[in-house]
């Protein structure tokens, strides 16, 4: 019965995001308080709602009910807990309910923090919040109902893909989802701004604190499945260009030039279109994700290959959606009024570039992940766009990018000095390449660019001190009063730095692995050692295993330096009984910043086995750099500045105290 009323709660909340899809939308046209008001109402009773079916569908698979189709497809009664909880999401249709889940707790935020926007903007804003909503939530009840019943239920389920049986990809999705789908109401931040035909400086005060909080969870959500795929395929990568990859990358691109356009709008009244513009951009390549990896058009790891009828589907919504938008943006837009004008040179001017260059990148992407299928599509020929593409195409686009992030802090507003910026980064380029040069000859040498790659990462980490020892008076000043003006900073200074230098740590990681990692592919048979990154490694023998629900065979290395062993390292290869599915469990070994890395192969009819060893210098520096990064946007959204109440607080203030004077 529960199970029923987990359906049925979800068919309400459908009939209410049509309610708040209208009827504020109406009352904003007709200045009806009450009916725009309905619309705050209404989206807490959607969020109530979705919430309790997906609370729902958790407890089936936390009871294993199996006579649940999608429990009996996706679990197994012998599955530890937390893949009973992450099996709710590990498939399709759980997927898409923790998606719309996610929408309408997102609106619910809106209506409960957004106190402060002008009523018809947030009934507009919720409206179109809740068009969304209303979409999906058809979706999942027409084509993808978590729901359905199996009679008779099945004694066991059959279990859940094994490798999504991880604590990552637990994470992984969550974090995923809450930066796709947290575009969405700069989304309608920005269709509501269209609506209404005026867009200024507290419109983009508005939309910044929902895209910075998008984007750090985007961050987190692409880090935490670049490392997953790392550890748990075994394939010693951290990033191949998967089209599923590049799905999620490609918002985050587009986000990251948003959340500086957006910047200057608020500070300059300037780019006031190409914001709106992004903001519909940013969320139509998150929709264009979703569609990549729930139509079956791709074949991964990471997709859900479903049938043709929910691919049109969510090409229907993709097309409503998107081509609504632009069509509305065609329209409209010419009665926005442009921003104010500035210099080149300028932080404008820096912020614009940034802008151009993301955006060429996005576009880069896209086409490197689009071109195989349309082309598959008009002509039936197969072709796939790899690595060597990406690299050379999006490499060569971010390195004046990376070169000029140090700049932008640094020059003036309207109008900047290129020279006088150039000589206060003069100490970050030389520090910069002075720690090029000092890793390049710690590795005894290497691919020359690789200097140059290094030397790009530890300027970009100086750039971001050097706008803080300015700003305070580092050197110049008393420490006390240096301490002092550092303290007072404001706090979104300190997420700028932040942010900047953790992607400088990400630079280097990825230019040191790739530069200086060693690989050896080689047959060890018990007793045998093996050379990697200093160490020495011994092959002690197979062990046999059992899991809860696996059985499995793990590989013993002992790691010695100088003749001392000082660690060892397990590497596995399980097999998953109910779905008779191979997965191979890598060994790693983290020293300071790097890691050896160990994966099992085939056994050899001699006794051998084929290992795969790795060493991967400051590898940790790629998802390291990322945390600094997350780390940024959460500072940022702690300054009072950006907290979407705050102008209320601001505004209240005189009244209270006109109250106590009266």
């Amino acid at each position: 019965m529960i199970i029923e009323l987990g359906h049925y709660a979800l068919v309400l909340a459908l009939a209410t995001a049509l309610i708040q899809a209208m009827l504020p939308i109406v009352g904003a046209r007709r200045g009806d308080r009450a009916l725009m008001e309905l619309a705050s109402s209404a989206a807490l009773v959607c969020a109530l709602l979705v919430a309790f079916s997906f609370a729902v569908l958790t407890f089936a698979y936390m009871t294993s009910d199996f006579s649940v189709r999608n429990v009996w497809e996706n679990s197994h009664s012998l599955k530890p807990l937390i893949y009973k909880i992450s099996g709710v999401w590990g498939n399709h249709e759980g997927s898409m309910l923790l998606w719309l889940l996610i929408l309408v707790f997102f609106s619910a935020l809106v209506a409960v923090f957004g106190r402060n926007l002008p009523e018809t903007l947030k009934a507009t804003v919720l409206a179109v919040q809740a068009w969304i909503a209303a979409a999906f939530a058809l979706f999942v009840l027409l084509t993808s109902n978590p729901f359905a019943r199996l009679i008779p239920a099945p004694g066991e389920g059959k279990d859940l893909n094994p490798v999504l049986q991880d604590v990552g990809l637990a994470i992984h999705p969550p974090l995923l989802y809450l930066g796709y789908v947290g575009f969405s109401v700069c989304f309608s931040f920005a269709i509501a701004a269209l609506i209404e035909g005026r867009i200024d400086a507290a419109w983009a005060r508005w939309v910044r604190p929902w895209t910075l909080a998008a984007w750090t969870f985007l961050t987190a959500g692409i880090a935490m499945g670049s490392y997953w795929a790392y550890y748990e395929l075994g394939w010693g990568g951290w990033w191949f260009w998967d089209p599923v990859e590049n799905a999620s990358f490609m918002p985050w691109l587009a986000g990251t030039a948003l959340l500086h356009s957006a910047l200057v709008m608020e500070k300059r009244e300037a780019l006031k279109i190409w914001t709106v513009l992004l903001a519909i951009m940013t969320f139509s390549l998150s929709l264009l994700g979703t569609f990549l990896v729930r139509s079956g058009v791709l074949t991964s790891v990471h997709a859900f290959a479903t049938d043709p009828t929910r691919g049109i589907f969510i090409l229907a919504i993709l097309v409503l959606f998107i081509g609504g938008a632009f069509s509305l943006f065609a329209f409209r837009a010419s009665r926005l009024k442009s921003g104010g004008l500035f210099a080149p040179i300028s932080r404008e001017g820096a912020l614009v570039l940034n802008n151009l260059i993301l955006t060429t990148a996005t576009a880069t992407v896209l086409t490197g992940t689009l071109y195989p299928l349309v082309l598959e599509a008009l002509t039936g020929d197969k072709i796939s766009v790899g690595a060597p593409f990406f690299n050379m195409t999006f490499g060569l686009l971010m390195l004046p990018l990376l070169f000029a992030v140090p700049f932008g802090p640094l020059l003036a507003w309207k109008r900047g000095d290129l020279t006088g910026v150039a000589q206060r980064l003069f100490v970050a380029a030389a520090v910069g390449l002075l720690a090029g040069a000092v890793y390049y000859y710690a590795m005894n040498g290497g691919p020359v660019l690789a200097l140059f790659g290094i030397a790009l990462g530890a300027y970009l980490i100086a750039g971001a001190l050097t706008d803080l020892i300015l700003r305070s008076g580092i050197g110049k000043v008393a420490a006390n009063v240096a301490w002092k003006r550092l303290s007072g900073l404001p706090r979104s200074a300190f997420g700028t730095a932040l942010a900047h230098a953790g992607l400088g740590v990400t630079l280097i990681g990825i230019v040191a692995v790739t530069a200086f990692e060693t690989e050896t592919v080689v047959e060890m048979k018990p007793g045998m050692m093996v050379d990697a990154g200093g160490y020495a490694l011994r092959f002690d023998g197979i062990r046999q295993g059992r899991g809860p629900n696996y059985t499995e065979e793990t590989g013993h290395f002992t790691v010695s330096r100088g003749g001392v062993v000082i660690t060892e390292i397990w590497s596995s290869k399980r097999l998953y009984t109910a779905r008779r599915m191979p997965t191979t469990e890598a060994g790693i070994r983290t020293f300071g910043l790097s890691q050896l890395y160990v994966s099992l192969g085939d056994p050899m009819t001699d006794g051998g086995i084929v290992v795969r060893i790795w060493w991967k210098p400051l590898i940790l520096c790629i998802w390291g750099g990322a945390l600094v990064m997350m780390a940024g946007g959460i500072v940022s959204l702690s300054d009072r500045r950006l907290r979407v109440g705050a102008p209320a607080r601001a505004r209240r203030a005189p009244r209270i105290a006109l109250g106590a004077a009266e």
